[in-house]
């Protein structure tokens, strides 16, 4: 696939079908693969957090969550195809999904959550194959016997797909520790998405995620969480797409 290198992070320009032949081709071969699905704060993370950056070096699939991404692929003059964000993979690929019978996994949220995205879910697409849905506790990262309790979950569910939405990093971590461990063809990280298809967080409205202002939408409704986020550490994507220009220039 076509790469494009932006902020030391190897995007994979691709669509949503590239998506679905990717996973297509992974649950045929049995891979052990996982998607990165990268925003602002993921490339400001990775600036600092080696572990991160790591997980990205080594990504089978890195693709380009968020409009602010796109328009920096622009203005660099290495234009990205489509934002694919973690949140609109299950809308736009549902019926794909169901059609070549993927098997799903959710592993995330507060307890409740992603069954009831689940069943959410199962009333658009009735036939989609949701094979196991857990909500872990607080730190489960850091328990051993959890963590085993959950690998379990996971192996005996089969799933082709795993979705874990815990949060970034942590998602990541996560899915990098484990990932060769439990026998899923793809992983991916999702962040927030039971807790939209769930109901529990009302996610932008279509005009406001088009203009690429979700992040401040997300902020309206979660201010003492992500006022720090997005007004202090994520301004520092417009440092990064400076110094793009100068290195740009260089070469």
């Amino acid at each position: 696939m076509n790469k494009i290198k932006m902020f030391n992070i190897n995007f994979d320009n691709i669509t949503f079908h590239d998506l679905l032949e990717f996973i297509l081709d992974a649950k045929k071969n049995k891979k052990k693969t996982y998607i990165l699905t990268c925003n602002v704060d993921h490339v400001v993370q990775t600036t600092k957090d080696k572990e991160f950056s790591e997980i990205y070096s080594n990504a089978d699939l890195v693709v380009a969550d968020g409009v602010p991404i796109i328009w920096a692929s622009k203005l660099l003059k290495k234009p990205l195809k489509q934002k694919i964000s973690g949140s609109d993979i299950l809308p736009v690929l549902g019926k794909e999904f169901e059609k070549h019978e993927i098997t799903l996994f959710f592993l995330g949220a507060a307890e409740g959550v992603a069954q009831k995205a689940a069943g959410n879910l199962k009333i658009q697409f009735p036939n989609i194959k949701i094979v196991g849905c857990y909500s872990p506790p607080y730190g489960f990262e850091k328990n051993e016997e959890e963590n085993k309790k959950i690998l379990e979950m996971i192996k005996n569910a089969k799933p082709d797909v795993l979705m874990v939405g815990v949060g970034a990093p942590k998602q990541e971590k996560w899915i990098y520790k484990y990932y060769k461990q439990y026998d899923v063809p793809v992983s991916i990280g999702v962040g927030a998405t039971f807790d939209f298809i769930a109901g529990k967080v009302k996610r932008a409205p279509v005009f406001m995620q088009k203009i690429g202002l979700e992040w401040f939408w997300r902020f309206l409704q979660e201010p003492k969480r992500l006022w720090r986020r997005y007004f202090v550490e994520d301004m520092k994507f417009l440092t990064l797409i400076f110094n793009e220009f100068i290195r740009m220039e260089r070469d």
